[in-house]
């Protein structure tokens, strides 16, 4: 017997139907660590210090990137932002987890926020200082793990689909303006994965 091949039109309200399914999910993220498991059943807690569910963002293609305030990629604040901009209108979120996992960061989370509206005068969502490794990594990067996707240094950036599934991971070299970002965002946001 023959595999069924889908086209186009078929993946596309395959991935609304996964995407519909996983908002109805209601569980507290560590009991997604499974192979059901998606973004959108994980949680942070914005850099102002409001909830902020991954779900917002169903239906949208997110970047997240695990960010420090003095690494030698903090210049790519500026990267993150453009591409937020040029993009934000069709479906697109740049979100930035701080994190002092690699001894970087400042010490809270309100010097981080000054530091960035002052520095690099953003508006892409953030989150509050988390663990992105190891054992007490935030639940979303320890799901990410499990997908063989772990931060190796600041600004890796992970490319979540609006469905809420994983596409890839991008390195702390990679630019947010690199071509080959670019065109999974590209694809991503075309439904084409």
């Amino acid at each position: 017997m023959g595999e069924t091949v889908m086209g186009p039109f078929d993946r596309r309200l395959a991935i609304k139907t996964i995407a519909a399914a996983g908002l109805a999910l209601n569980a507290a993220p560590s009991a997604y660590a499974g192979d059901d498991a998606n973004a959108h059943d994980f949680s942070f807690t914005s850099i102002e210090g409001d909830k902020l569910p991954m779900s917002a963002f169903a239906g949208k293609a997110v970047l997240l990137v695990n960010t420090a305030s003095r690494c030698g990629f903090t210049h790519q604040y500026d990267g993150l932002q453009a591409l937020y901009e040029r993009y934000r209108d069709e479906g697109f979120v740049v979100l930035g987890v701080p994190s002092q996992d690699f001894r970087q960061e400042l010490a809270s989370s309100a010097e981080v926020k000054k530091f960035c509206e002052v520095n690099f005068d953003l508006d892409f969502p953030m989150t509050e200082i988390e663990s992105v490794k190891g054992k007490g990594a935030h639940p979303l990067f320890q799901w990410l793990a499990g997908q063989g996707a772990k931060p190796d240094w600041n600004f890796n950036k992970f490319l979540i689909a609006p469905d809420g599934r994983f596409l890839t991971k991008f390195g702390s070299s990679v630019r947010p303006d690199a071509r080959k970002l670019v065109e999974q965002i590209d694809i991503a946001l075309a439904g084409d994965i």
